[in-house]
Protein backbone atom coordinates (compact mmCIF):
# COMPACT_ATOMS: atom_id res chain seq x y z
CA UNK A 1 0.00 0.00 0.00
CA UNK A 2 1.59 2.88 -1.33
CA UNK A 3 1.39 6.32 -0.63
CA UNK A 4 0.04 6.99 -3.95
CA UNK A 5 -3.38 4.88 -2.77
CA UNK A 6 -3.88 6.90 0.30
CA UNK A 7 -3.68 10.10 -1.82
CA UNK A 8 -5.57 9.23 -4.68
CA UNK A 9 -8.47 8.43 -2.39
CA UNK A 10 -8.85 10.48 -0.15
CA UNK A 11 -11.62 12.67 -2.52
CA UNK A 12 -13.60 9.37 -2.87
CA UNK A 13 -13.49 8.83 0.74
CA UNK A 14 -14.59 12.88 1.01
CA UNK A 15 -17.41 11.76 -1.08
CA UNK A 16 -18.57 8.45 -0.26
CA UNK A 17 -16.46 7.33 2.34
CA UNK A 18 -16.35 7.55 6.45
CA UNK A 19 -17.90 10.52 6.48
CA UNK A 20 -21.08 9.43 5.12
CA UNK A 21 -23.38 11.67 2.73
CA UNK A 22 -25.60 13.13 5.45
CA UNK A 23 -21.84 14.95 6.47
CA UNK A 24 -21.75 18.70 5.06
CA UNK A 25 -18.22 19.72 5.64
CA UNK A 26 -15.34 19.18 3.82
CA UNK A 27 -11.90 17.45 4.56
CA UNK A 28 -8.76 19.86 5.08
CA UNK A 29 -5.28 18.26 5.61
CA UNK A 30 -3.14 20.26 7.25
CA UNK A 31 0.24 21.28 6.33
CA UNK A 32 1.90 19.99 9.22
CA UNK A 33 0.16 16.74 8.81
CA UNK A 34 0.12 15.25 4.90
CA UNK A 35 0.20 11.88 6.39
CA UNK A 36 -3.44 11.70 7.66
CA UNK A 37 -6.94 13.13 7.09
CA UNK A 38 -8.19 15.31 9.97
CA UNK A 39 -11.36 13.68 11.38
CA UNK A 40 -12.21 15.52 14.96
CA UNK A 41 -14.67 17.45 13.08
CA UNK A 42 -16.74 14.04 11.98
CA UNK A 43 -16.30 12.54 15.24
CA UNK A 44 -17.53 15.34 17.29
CA UNK A 45 -20.89 14.42 18.00
CA UNK A 46 -22.63 11.84 18.15
CA UNK A 47 -24.54 12.01 14.66
CA UNK A 48 -21.33 12.63 12.95
CA UNK A 49 -19.65 9.43 14.31
CA UNK A 50 -22.59 7.66 13.65
CA UNK A 51 -22.34 9.05 10.01
CA UNK A 52 -18.66 8.38 9.98
CA UNK A 53 -19.08 4.36 10.23
CA UNK A 54 -22.03 4.24 8.62
CA UNK A 55 -20.06 5.41 5.84
CA UNK A 56 -17.26 2.70 5.80
CA UNK A 57 -20.81 -0.24 5.66
CA UNK A 58 -21.65 2.38 1.95
CA UNK A 59 -18.67 2.03 0.67
CA UNK A 60 -17.69 -1.88 1.30
CA UNK A 61 -20.93 -2.79 0.44
CA UNK A 62 -20.92 -0.71 -2.76
CA UNK A 63 -21.13 -2.37 -6.40
CA UNK A 64 -17.47 -1.96 -6.58
CA UNK A 65 -16.36 -2.44 -3.29
CA UNK A 66 -14.91 -5.44 -1.44
CA UNK A 67 -17.93 -6.85 0.46
CA UNK A 68 -19.96 -6.94 -2.83
CA UNK A 69 -19.93 -10.45 -3.98
CA UNK A 70 -16.08 -10.81 -5.24
CA UNK A 71 -15.84 -12.86 -2.29
CA UNK A 72 -18.71 -15.09 -3.29
CA UNK A 73 -17.67 -14.96 -6.99
CA UNK A 74 -13.64 -14.98 -7.24
CA UNK A 75 -12.79 -18.15 -4.87
CA UNK A 76 -16.20 -20.13 -6.04
CA UNK A 77 -14.47 -20.35 -9.52
CA UNK A 78 -11.35 -21.42 -7.90
CA UNK A 79 -12.63 -24.07 -6.43
CA UNK A 80 -15.37 -26.43 -7.54
CA UNK A 81 -17.92 -24.24 -7.39
CA UNK A 82 -18.60 -23.13 -10.52
CA UNK A 83 -16.77 -22.45 -14.11
CA UNK A 84 -16.93 -19.23 -16.37
CA UNK A 85 -18.48 -19.25 -19.85
CA UNK A 86 -16.38 -16.44 -20.92
CA UNK A 87 -12.58 -16.37 -21.52
CA UNK A 88 -12.65 -13.11 -19.58
CA UNK A 89 -12.40 -15.16 -16.18
CA UNK A 90 -10.35 -17.93 -17.33
CA UNK A 91 -7.23 -17.17 -15.26
CA UNK A 92 -9.43 -17.52 -12.09
CA UNK A 93 -11.48 -20.56 -13.32
CA UNK A 94 -8.09 -22.34 -14.63
CA UNK A 95 -6.12 -21.39 -11.92
CA UNK A 96 -3.62 -19.93 -13.92
CA UNK A 97 -3.12 -16.31 -12.72
CA UNK A 98 -0.09 -14.55 -12.86
CA UNK A 99 1.66 -11.93 -11.61
CA UNK A 100 1.41 -9.53 -14.05
CA UNK A 101 -2.42 -10.37 -14.82
CA UNK A 102 -3.08 -9.46 -11.31
CA UNK A 103 -3.14 -5.99 -11.45
CA UNK A 104 -6.48 -5.84 -13.64
CA UNK A 105 -9.64 -4.74 -11.62
CA UNK A 106 -11.43 -7.67 -13.67
CA UNK A 107 -10.94 -10.69 -14.84
CA UNK A 108 -8.75 -11.17 -11.64
CA UNK A 109 -8.24 -11.54 -8.29
CA UNK A 110 -6.29 -7.79 -8.15
CA UNK A 111 -10.03 -6.46 -7.36
CA UNK A 112 -10.38 -7.76 -3.94
CA UNK A 113 -6.55 -6.69 -2.64
CA UNK A 114 -7.14 -3.52 -3.61
CA UNK A 115 -10.95 -3.23 -2.67
CA UNK A 116 -9.62 -3.94 0.95
CA UNK A 117 -6.31 -1.82 0.87
CA UNK A 118 -7.22 0.45 -2.35
CA UNK A 119 -10.39 1.37 -1.97
CA UNK A 120 -9.76 2.50 1.78
CA UNK A 121 -12.28 0.13 3.60
CA UNK A 122 -9.18 -0.97 6.10
CA UNK A 123 -8.24 2.87 6.07
CA UNK A 124 -11.67 3.91 6.58
CA UNK A 125 -11.53 1.61 9.61
CA UNK A 126 -8.40 2.76 11.25
CA UNK A 127 -9.48 6.25 10.98
CA UNK A 128 -12.45 6.19 12.47
CA UNK A 129 -10.72 4.17 15.24
CA UNK A 130 -8.82 7.02 15.96
CA UNK A 131 -11.40 9.82 15.38
CA UNK A 132 -13.51 8.23 17.98
CA UNK A 133 -11.28 7.35 20.30
CA UNK A 134 -9.99 10.88 20.40
CA UNK A 135 -13.73 12.22 20.34
CA UNK A 136 -14.82 14.38 23.47
CA UNK A 137 -18.09 14.77 22.25
CA UNK A 138 -19.88 10.86 22.17
CA UNK A 139 -20.37 9.04 25.34
CA UNK A 140 -18.35 5.97 25.86
CA UNK A 141 -21.06 3.51 25.41
CA UNK A 142 -21.36 5.11 21.94
CA UNK A 143 -17.69 4.63 21.13
CA UNK A 144 -17.44 1.40 22.40
CA UNK A 145 -20.32 0.40 19.90
CA UNK A 146 -18.61 2.24 16.95
CA UNK A 147 -15.20 1.11 17.59
CA UNK A 148 -16.46 -2.60 17.93
CA UNK A 149 -18.23 -2.41 14.44
CA UNK A 150 -14.93 -1.08 12.97
CA UNK A 151 -13.20 -4.09 14.52
CA UNK A 152 -15.00 -6.09 13.38
CA UNK A 153 -15.02 -4.72 9.86
CA UNK A 154 -11.33 -4.22 10.25
CA UNK A 155 -11.08 -8.16 11.39
CA UNK A 156 -13.15 -9.46 8.49
CA UNK A 157 -11.02 -7.31 5.90
CA UNK A 158 -7.95 -9.09 7.28
CA UNK A 159 -9.34 -12.72 7.58
CA UNK A 160 -9.94 -12.54 3.32
CA UNK A 161 -6.37 -11.02 3.33
CA UNK A 162 -4.59 -14.03 4.73
CA UNK A 163 -6.23 -16.83 3.80
CA UNK A 164 -6.49 -15.65 0.36
CA UNK A 165 -2.81 -13.46 -0.22
CA UNK A 166 -1.25 -15.40 2.63
CA UNK A 167 1.44 -12.92 4.35
CA UNK A 168 0.08 -9.09 4.23
CA UNK A 169 0.59 -5.68 5.30
CA UNK A 170 -0.68 -5.27 8.77
CA UNK A 171 -1.81 -1.38 8.71
CA UNK A 172 -3.13 -0.46 11.76
CA UNK A 173 -3.13 3.29 11.18
CA UNK A 174 -4.46 6.30 9.11
CA UNK A 175 -0.97 7.51 8.69
CA UNK A 176 0.29 6.41 5.27
CA UNK A 177 3.77 7.96 6.23
CA UNK A 178 3.55 4.64 8.29
CA UNK A 179 1.58 2.49 6.55
CA UNK A 180 3.39 2.77 3.19
CA UNK A 181 6.72 1.41 4.62
CA UNK A 182 4.91 -1.60 5.99
CA UNK A 183 6.06 -4.94 5.58
CA UNK A 184 3.84 -8.37 4.56
CA UNK A 185 3.37 -9.62 8.18
CA UNK A 186 3.44 -13.68 8.62
CA UNK A 187 -0.26 -15.10 8.71
CA UNK A 188 0.32 -15.93 12.06
CA UNK A 189 0.74 -12.09 13.25
CA UNK A 190 -2.15 -11.39 11.11
CA UNK A 191 -4.26 -14.16 12.93
CA UNK A 192 -3.13 -12.49 16.04
CA UNK A 193 -4.41 -8.77 15.33
CA UNK A 194 -8.14 -10.36 13.85
CA UNK A 195 -8.33 -12.10 17.20
CA UNK A 196 -7.55 -9.13 19.45
CA UNK A 197 -9.67 -7.06 17.28
CA UNK A 198 -12.70 -9.20 17.60
CA UNK A 199 -12.20 -10.15 21.37
CA UNK A 200 -12.49 -6.52 21.78
CA UNK A 201 -15.03 -5.87 19.81
CA UNK A 202 -16.98 -8.48 21.23
CA UNK A 203 -16.19 -6.90 24.55
CA UNK A 204 -17.37 -3.56 23.34
CA UNK A 205 -20.60 -4.82 21.41
CA UNK A 206 -23.73 -5.05 23.02
CA UNK A 207 -26.55 -7.81 22.03
CA UNK A 208 -29.02 -5.58 20.61
CA UNK A 209 -28.24 -4.66 17.12
CA UNK A 210 -27.77 -0.58 16.90
CA UNK A 211 -30.36 -0.21 14.02
CA UNK A 212 -33.01 -1.75 12.28
CA UNK A 213 -32.13 -5.40 10.75
CA UNK A 214 -28.51 -6.88 11.38
CA UNK A 215 -26.96 -4.19 8.66
CA UNK A 216 -24.85 -3.39 11.61
CA UNK A 217 -22.59 -5.79 14.02
CA UNK A 218 -23.98 -6.44 16.96
CA UNK A 219 -21.90 -8.54 19.84
CA UNK A 220 -22.70 -11.74 18.32
CA UNK A 221 -21.35 -11.20 15.09
CA UNK A 222 -18.16 -10.55 16.25
CA UNK A 223 -18.65 -13.79 18.18
CA UNK A 224 -19.74 -15.48 15.01
CA UNK A 225 -15.83 -14.21 12.66
CA UNK A 226 -14.30 -15.29 16.47
CA UNK A 227 -15.98 -18.76 16.82
CA UNK A 228 -14.48 -18.97 12.37
CA UNK A 229 -10.86 -18.01 13.39
CA UNK A 230 -10.69 -20.41 16.64
CA UNK A 231 -11.84 -23.11 14.09
CA UNK A 232 -9.26 -22.15 11.52
CA UNK A 233 -6.64 -21.85 14.10
CA UNK A 234 -8.04 -25.58 15.92
CA UNK A 235 -8.38 -24.04 18.84
CA UNK A 236 -11.28 -26.20 19.16
CA UNK A 237 -12.86 -25.44 22.88
CA UNK A 238 -13.04 -22.40 22.04
CA UNK A 239 -14.73 -22.55 18.66
CA UNK A 240 -16.94 -24.57 20.19
CA UNK A 241 -17.57 -22.44 23.31
CA UNK A 242 -18.47 -19.03 21.28
CA UNK A 243 -20.73 -21.54 18.47
CA UNK A 244 -22.90 -22.71 21.32
CA UNK A 245 -23.07 -19.03 22.67
CA UNK A 246 -24.52 -17.58 20.03
CA UNK A 247 -26.72 -20.79 19.42
CA UNK A 248 -28.36 -21.08 22.54
CA UNK A 249 -28.90 -17.33 22.81
CA UNK A 250 -32.34 -17.68 21.37
CA UNK A 251 -31.58 -14.82 19.04
CA UNK A 252 -31.50 -16.69 15.53
CA UNK A 253 -33.21 -19.85 14.21
CA UNK A 254 -32.52 -21.42 11.19
CA UNK A 255 -34.77 -20.29 8.58
CA UNK A 256 -37.04 -21.79 5.93
CA UNK A 257 -34.66 -22.52 3.20
CA UNK A 258 -36.68 -20.43 0.86
CA UNK A 259 -35.93 -17.13 3.21
CA UNK A 260 -32.27 -17.14 4.22
CA UNK A 261 -30.62 -14.17 1.94
CA UNK A 262 -34.33 -12.48 2.45
CA UNK A 263 -33.58 -9.32 4.34
CA UNK A 264 -35.04 -9.29 8.09
CA UNK A 265 -35.16 -13.19 8.12
CA UNK A 266 -34.32 -15.27 11.50
CA UNK A 267 -30.84 -16.72 10.83
CA UNK A 268 -28.95 -14.24 9.63
CA UNK A 269 -26.19 -13.00 12.06
CA UNK A 270 -24.82 -10.20 9.81
CA UNK A 271 -26.56 -9.07 6.44
CA UNK A 272 -25.05 -6.07 5.00
CA UNK A 273 -26.47 -3.89 2.71
CA UNK A 274 -27.58 -4.61 -0.94
CA UNK A 275 -24.82 -4.21 -3.15
CA UNK A 276 -26.39 -2.57 -6.39
CA UNK A 277 -28.41 0.34 -7.58
CA UNK A 278 -31.46 -1.61 -7.28
CA UNK A 279 -32.17 -1.85 -3.18
CA UNK A 280 -33.55 -5.45 -3.32
CA UNK A 281 -30.53 -7.11 -5.28
CA UNK A 282 -27.11 -8.28 -4.04
CA UNK A 283 -24.14 -8.61 -6.93
CA UNK A 284 -24.62 -12.54 -6.21
CA UNK A 285 -28.01 -12.26 -7.95
CA UNK A 286 -27.72 -10.11 -11.13
CA UNK A 287 -23.73 -12.39 -11.61
CA UNK A 288 -25.31 -15.45 -11.09
CA UNK A 289 -28.95 -15.14 -12.47
CA UNK A 290 -28.45 -14.91 -16.56
CA UNK A 291 -29.90 -12.17 -18.09
CA UNK A 292 -33.21 -13.66 -20.49
CA UNK A 293 -32.60 -16.94 -21.97
CA UNK A 294 -28.75 -16.38 -22.06
CA UNK A 295 -25.78 -18.91 -21.07
CA UNK A 296 -25.12 -18.05 -17.18
CA UNK A 297 -21.79 -16.37 -17.18
CA UNK A 298 -21.33 -18.67 -13.80
CA UNK A 299 -22.59 -22.22 -14.29
CA UNK A 300 -22.54 -24.65 -11.64
CA UNK A 301 -19.53 -27.16 -12.02
CA UNK A 302 -20.76 -31.18 -12.04
CA UNK A 303 -18.56 -31.91 -9.57
CA UNK A 304 -20.71 -30.13 -7.26
CA UNK A 305 -24.21 -30.88 -8.58
CA UNK A 306 -22.97 -34.91 -7.77
CA UNK A 307 -22.25 -33.68 -3.93
CA UNK A 308 -26.60 -33.04 -3.45
CA UNK A 309 -28.13 -36.06 -2.08
CA UNK A 310 -31.49 -36.92 -3.65
CA UNK A 311 -34.20 -35.02 -2.05
CA UNK A 312 -31.84 -32.18 -1.19
CA UNK A 313 -34.00 -28.88 -0.95
CA UNK A 314 -30.97 -26.90 -1.53
CA UNK A 315 -30.19 -28.03 -4.99
CA UNK A 316 -33.75 -27.51 -5.88
CA UNK A 317 -34.31 -24.17 -3.83
CA UNK A 318 -30.92 -22.89 -4.55
CA UNK A 319 -30.20 -23.80 -7.76
CA UNK A 320 -32.12 -23.33 -11.17
CA UNK A 321 -31.12 -24.12 -14.72
CA UNK A 322 -31.55 -22.67 -18.09
CA UNK A 323 -31.54 -24.51 -21.35
CA UNK A 324 -29.65 -22.71 -24.13
CA UNK A 325 -29.31 -23.89 -27.95
CA UNK A 326 -30.82 -28.03 -25.90
CA UNK A 327 -27.77 -27.92 -23.57
CA UNK A 328 -28.99 -27.18 -20.04
CA UNK A 329 -26.56 -25.49 -18.03
CA UNK A 330 -27.18 -24.93 -13.59
CA UNK A 331 -26.49 -21.67 -11.66
CA UNK A 332 -26.30 -20.59 -8.41
CA UNK A 333 -29.89 -19.70 -7.60
CA UNK A 334 -29.21 -18.71 -3.35
CA UNK A 335 -30.17 -14.87 -4.41
CA UNK A 336 -32.80 -14.99 -6.57
CA UNK A 337 -33.39 -10.84 -7.10
CA UNK A 338 -31.63 -9.96 -10.84
CA UNK A 339 -31.29 -6.35 -11.72
CA UNK A 340 -34.88 -5.09 -13.27
CA UNK A 341 -36.75 -8.89 -11.42
CA UNK A 342 -38.03 -9.07 -7.70
CA UNK A 343 -38.74 -12.14 -6.69
CA UNK A 344 -42.24 -12.20 -4.58
CA UNK A 345 -41.45 -9.12 -3.80
CA UNK A 346 -38.79 -9.77 -1.87
CA UNK A 347 -35.67 -7.53 -1.06
CA UNK A 348 -32.78 -9.55 -0.46
CA UNK A 349 -29.10 -8.51 1.07
CA UNK A 350 -25.68 -9.92 1.63
CA UNK A 351 -25.78 -12.59 4.14
CA UNK A 352 -21.88 -12.67 6.09
CA UNK A 353 -22.73 -15.11 8.80
CA UNK A 354 -25.91 -16.86 9.66
CA UNK A 355 -26.34 -19.29 12.16
CA UNK A 356 -26.09 -22.53 10.02
CA UNK A 357 -22.59 -21.78 9.93
CA UNK A 358 -22.40 -21.82 13.96
CA UNK A 359 -24.25 -25.41 14.05
CA UNK A 360 -21.20 -26.78 11.49
CA UNK A 361 -18.29 -24.57 13.21
CA UNK A 362 -19.72 -26.45 16.37
CA UNK A 363 -19.35 -29.94 14.34
CA UNK A 364 -16.28 -29.33 13.37
CA UNK A 365 -14.91 -28.68 16.67
CA UNK A 366 -17.10 -31.19 18.75
CA UNK A 367 -15.80 -33.92 16.03
CA UNK A 368 -11.80 -33.08 16.92
CA UNK A 369 -12.59 -32.89 20.39
CA UNK A 370 -14.25 -36.23 20.82
CA UNK A 371 -17.44 -35.48 20.99
CA UNK A 372 -19.15 -37.53 18.25
CA UNK A 373 -22.52 -37.49 19.58
CA UNK A 374 -22.69 -33.44 19.82
CA UNK A 375 -21.24 -33.23 16.41
CA UNK A 376 -23.85 -35.49 14.86
CA UNK A 377 -26.63 -33.41 16.12
CA UNK A 378 -25.36 -30.55 14.95
CA UNK A 379 -24.83 -32.22 11.42
CA UNK A 380 -28.36 -33.38 11.59
CA UNK A 381 -30.15 -29.74 12.26
CA UNK A 382 -29.01 -28.59 8.79
CA UNK A 383 -29.78 -31.69 7.26
CA UNK A 384 -33.38 -31.62 8.69
CA UNK A 385 -33.74 -28.37 7.55
CA UNK A 386 -32.06 -29.16 4.11
CA UNK A 387 -35.10 -31.92 3.88
CA UNK A 388 -32.61 -34.95 4.36
CA UNK A 389 -32.83 -37.76 6.99
CA UNK A 390 -30.13 -38.32 10.06
CA UNK A 391 -26.57 -38.74 8.71
CA UNK A 392 -25.42 -42.43 8.72
CA UNK A 393 -21.82 -41.77 9.79
CA UNK A 394 -20.96 -42.87 13.01
CA UNK A 395 -17.12 -42.90 13.39
CA UNK A 396 -14.72 -40.05 13.11
CA UNK A 397 -13.23 -40.25 9.72
CA UNK A 398 -16.88 -40.60 8.64
CA UNK A 399 -18.39 -37.58 10.79
CA UNK A 400 -15.25 -35.81 9.30
CA UNK A 401 -16.07 -36.55 5.66
CA UNK A 402 -19.84 -36.07 5.80
CA UNK A 403 -19.24 -32.40 7.29
CA UNK A 404 -17.43 -31.37 4.58
CA UNK A 405 -19.88 -32.59 2.27
CA UNK A 406 -22.97 -30.59 4.41
CA UNK A 407 -20.58 -27.71 4.06
CA UNK A 408 -20.10 -28.03 0.34
CA UNK A 409 -23.64 -28.41 -0.19
CA UNK A 410 -24.72 -25.62 2.46
CA UNK A 411 -22.01 -22.95 1.36
CA UNK A 412 -21.53 -23.00 -2.19
CA UNK A 413 -21.35 -19.92 -3.57
CA UNK A 414 -21.00 -18.06 -0.81
CA UNK A 415 -18.14 -16.38 0.86
CA UNK A 416 -15.26 -18.32 -0.67
CA UNK A 417 -16.37 -21.30 1.99
CA UNK A 418 -15.42 -24.21 -0.19
CA UNK A 419 -12.10 -22.74 -1.15
CA UNK A 420 -10.85 -21.96 1.92
CA UNK A 421 -12.42 -24.69 3.15
CA UNK A 422 -10.40 -26.99 1.12
CA UNK A 423 -7.22 -25.15 2.15
CA UNK A 424 -7.24 -25.03 5.55
CA UNK A 425 -7.96 -29.38 5.84
CA UNK A 426 -4.95 -29.69 3.86
CA UNK A 427 -7.29 -31.14 0.87
CA UNK A 428 -6.75 -28.67 -1.80
CA UNK A 429 -4.02 -30.00 -3.88
CA UNK A 430 -5.69 -33.71 -4.25
CA UNK A 431 -9.00 -32.03 -4.91
CA UNK A 432 -8.45 -29.52 -7.17
CA UNK A 433 -6.03 -32.34 -9.22
CA UNK A 434 -8.87 -34.87 -9.73
CA UNK A 435 -11.41 -31.87 -10.58
CA UNK A 436 -9.17 -30.13 -12.94
CA UNK A 437 -6.50 -32.50 -14.28
CA UNK A 438 -4.25 -31.10 -16.29
CA UNK A 439 -4.90 -27.18 -14.85
CA UNK A 440 -4.24 -27.37 -11.64
CA UNK A 441 -0.62 -26.72 -10.84
CA UNK A 442 1.51 -29.81 -9.69
CA UNK A 443 3.03 -27.58 -7.27
CA UNK A 444 -0.17 -26.56 -6.17
CA UNK A 445 0.92 -22.93 -5.79
CA UNK A 446 -2.60 -21.26 -6.82
CA UNK A 447 -3.54 -21.99 -3.59
CA UNK A 448 -2.59 -18.38 -2.91
CA UNK A 449 -3.22 -15.72 -5.15
CA UNK A 450 -0.81 -13.64 -6.49
CA UNK A 451 -0.18 -10.16 -5.06
CA UNK A 452 -0.87 -7.62 -7.26
CA UNK A 453 2.35 -6.69 -9.41
CA UNK A 454 1.67 -2.95 -9.26
CA UNK A 455 2.27 -3.35 -5.20
CA UNK A 456 5.46 -5.51 -5.45
CA UNK A 457 7.48 -3.32 -7.29
CA UNK A 458 6.05 0.08 -5.18
CA UNK A 459 7.64 -2.18 -2.25
CA UNK A 460 10.93 -3.66 -3.15
CA UNK A 461 11.27 -5.88 -0.19
CA UNK A 462 8.16 -7.85 -0.84
CA UNK A 463 8.46 -11.17 -2.14
CA UNK A 464 5.83 -12.17 -4.59
CA UNK A 465 4.26 -15.26 -3.78
CA UNK A 466 5.59 -18.48 -4.82
CA UNK A 467 4.81 -19.99 -8.50
CA UNK A 468 4.01 -16.18 -10.17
Amino acid sequence: MKTKYYISYIFAIAILGIFGSSCKKLLVIPANEPGQLVTSNVFADSAGSVNGVVGIYNKAFSSYGPLSGYLSIFPSMSADDVTATTTFYAPIYNDEQTAGNSTSQNGSTGIIWTGFYGNTVIYQANAAIEGLTASKGITNTLRNQLIGECEVVRGLSYFYLTNLYGAVPLALSSDYTVTNKLPRSSTDEVYAQITKDLTDATAKLSVSYPSDGAARPNKYTAMALLSRVYLYRQQWKKADSLASIIINSGMYQLENIDNVFIVGNQEAIWQGLTTSFYSYATQEGINFIPYGNNIPTFPLRQELLNAFEPGDLRQSHWTASTTVNGTTYYYPYKYKNRSGVQVNGNVEGEVLFRLAEQYLIRADAKINEGDLGGATADINAIRTRAGLPNTTATTTSQLTAALLKERQTEFFCEWGHRWLDLKRLNLLNSVMAAEKPGIWPADGHSALYPVPFSQVLLNPGWIQNPGY
